[in-house]
């Protein structure tokens, strides 16, 4: 009995992790329903640091897609923006899928895209726009203070391309967009099109919208992400701010960090604590 508990004890010694993992302070996941279309969302819902103390007080939301990945960018960045006061706290709701050792790829291809990619489980962003307004949404501003004046979505690569066609499918939806080096690209400039019905019928767009890319992603991309500037430019909505960045230097992950974080700062300005040139150190 002694050797087959010492043999357990070994076991489990060895099985055991040798130091605890490291979590995101003040961070939350939220696991939903699975809703009518099958599709089983996690939510990873970052708190500002003064949440807990300022109970009246509520916050802008930032909703970022590909959470799994995008969090945890956001996160990093936000507390330096907020301690140079070039930002407000703010909530930040990463969009993601709730289950072990998923295959991401697949799964933002069905949520991700406007239209179909070359096959039944690609082409889904009007399901998932409709779930993030009717059950996302809802779910955050009744359990966190959020503040629905106050709503921003981003999102990269395919993400960036569903937040354009977000903001041009629900225009009202939320205060401000980023799209970050957004594949525009996909099927042969589909999102152009998408703009310009958009622009005939006489659509108005109103907050603010930031856009960028990195100067050495592959030239097809590129030169659809340019077009796309020179497009939403032209247009001159009295309403929008826009700005349009380019990174220099960097490919499509690299660029990332910059453009969210100028990205931040460009959406969440008119919030900011100050402006222009800091006092410390």
């Amino acid at each position: 009995m002694a050797l087959a508990l010492s043999a357990g004890s070994a076991l489990a010694s060895e099985t055991a992790p040798a130091h605890p993992p490291h979590t995101i302070p003040g961070s939350e996941l939220r696991v939903l329903p699975i809703n009518a279309a099958g599709r089983h969302y996690q939510l990873s819902i970052g708190l500002p640091a003064s949440y807990a103390k300022e109970t009246a007080r509520r916050y802008p939301v930032v909703y970022v897609t590909d959470g799994y990945w995008d969090f945890q960018k956001l996160d990093a960045i936000r507390g330096a923006l907020v301690f140079d006061k070039v930002v407000p706290e703010f909530i930040i709701v990463g969009l993601g899928y709730a289950g072990e050792d998923l295959d991401y790829g697949r799964l933002r291809a069905w949520e991700l895209s406007p239209v179909p990619l070359g096959g039944a489980s690609t082409g889904h962003a009007a399901d998932f726009l409709a779930a993030i307004e009717t059950e996302i949404i809802p779910f955050v501003e009744r359990e966190y203070r959020a503040d629905p004046a106050h709503r921003v979505l981003g999102g990269a690569s395919l993400g960036g391309l569903f937040t354009l066609y977000a903001m041009y499918s629900k225009p009202d939806l939320f205060s401000a967009w980023m799209a970050v080096t957004p594949a525009v690209a996909v099927n042969d400039g589909w999102l152009l099109g998408h703009e310009e019905k958009f622009a005939k019928a006489g659509g108005q767009l109103r907050g603010r919208l930031f856009a960028s890319m990195g100067e050495n992603e592959g030239p097809g991309f590129l030169s659809a992400i340019l077009r796309y500037n020179s497009r939403v430019a032209s247009r001159k909505y009295p309403n929008l701010a826009y700005q349009f960045r380019m990174v220099d230097g960097e490919r499509h992950a690299g660029m990332q960090m910059e453009s969210y974080t100028r990205g931040l700062r460009f959406v969440l300005a008119p919030l900011a604590p100050e402006q222009g040139p800091g006092t410390f150190p």
